[in-house]
């Protein structure tokens, strides 16, 4: 999926602290090795934080990519966690999650999604509930029935 981001979309803004989120020691070495390799379509920013109530429950990664979004009028924020999607998507900020883009690069062909999510859980952290997981499998056949 890291390859596809920049055929989809035609910036990528990323928080200056879900890097240092990233290099945590616990993080994949698959992570690791792309940090060190950084592509250079990938813009960290430091973000002006603000003091915001409303974004003190969420961590600061979470929180600092609402407020990068916010500043600068992004069309779409990739963010996961299901606290964050709400805030965002209540400020009227468009998201999606890691699953919207394997969809969403499966439908212009760059990517197998049912392929890249098995990688995706085999290869990193991420996880999914099961209700998640059952979404986007349905989503995913349902976009290869309208292909074929």
């Amino acid at each position: 999926m890291r390859h596809q981001l920049p055929q989809l979309y035609e910036r990528v803004f990323v928080p200056a602290t879900v890097i240092e989120e990233l290099r945590h020691t616990s993080a994949p070495l698959t992570v690791a090795a792309w940090l060190h390799q950084m592509p250079e379509w990938i813009e960290v920013r430091v973000v002006s934080v603000k003091q915001d109530a409303a974004l003190e429950v969420l961590d600061p990664g979470e929180r600092e990519a609402i407020q990068l979004a916010e500043e600068q009028h992004a069309d779409l924020l990739l963010i996961d966690e299901r606290h964050g999607r709400l805030e965002a998507k209540r400020r009227g900020i468009a998201t999606t999650g890691t699953l919207g883009v394997l969809l969403a690069a499966g439908k212009r062909g760059l990517v197998d999604p049912d392929k890249a999510f098995q990688q995706l859980i085999n290869e990193t952290t991420f996880r999914a509930t099961p209700e998640v997981r059952e979404s986007f499998v349905k989503q995913y056949r349902e976009s290869r029935k309208r292909r074929d």
